[in-house]
């Protein structure tokens, strides 16, 4: 079965850090474009991060910048998104995605484009 395994949510004050792993099962991710998105209650998903082989680009919302960092380890097939300096804002459902149906690029990710293939969703929540 094809599918994205999450972990690494949790509860955290603010200022702290976490790290969210997406594990790729019974597929490589290869040359796929992977990102890591969050939905707020109340709020439309949005795109936080992602990450192209492809063509290198690493990218990421405005929001998190300097903050967030997305890797990947292709030995563990897995991407990463280490949170620091975390805020109360960044409480969210954080989701895991990569694409392989549509463009190995990241473009539009963080507008609109939905990736093919997504993880469970593992809640993040920051106290103040």
């Amino acid at each position: 079965q094809e599918q994205l395994v999450q972990s690494g949510g949790g509860l955290v004050q603010s200022g702290g850090s976490l790290r969210l792993s997406c594990a790729a099962s019974g597929f490589t991710l290869d040359y796929l474009a992977a990102g890591w998105f969050r939905q707020a209650p109340g709020k439309e998903r949005e795109g936080v991060s992602c990450i192209s082989v492809k063509d290198g680009t690493i990218a990421y919302a405005d929001s998190v910048k300097g903050r967030f960092t997305i890797s990947r380890d292709d030995d563990k097939n897995t991407v990463y998104l280490q949170m620091d300096n975390l805020r109360p804002e960044d409480t969210a459902v954080y989701y895991c995605a990569v694409d392989q149906l549509g463009p190995l690029e990241c473009d539009g990710y963080e507008r609109g484009r939905v990736f093919s293939t997504w993880g469970r969703g593992t809640q993040v929540t920051v106290s103040s």
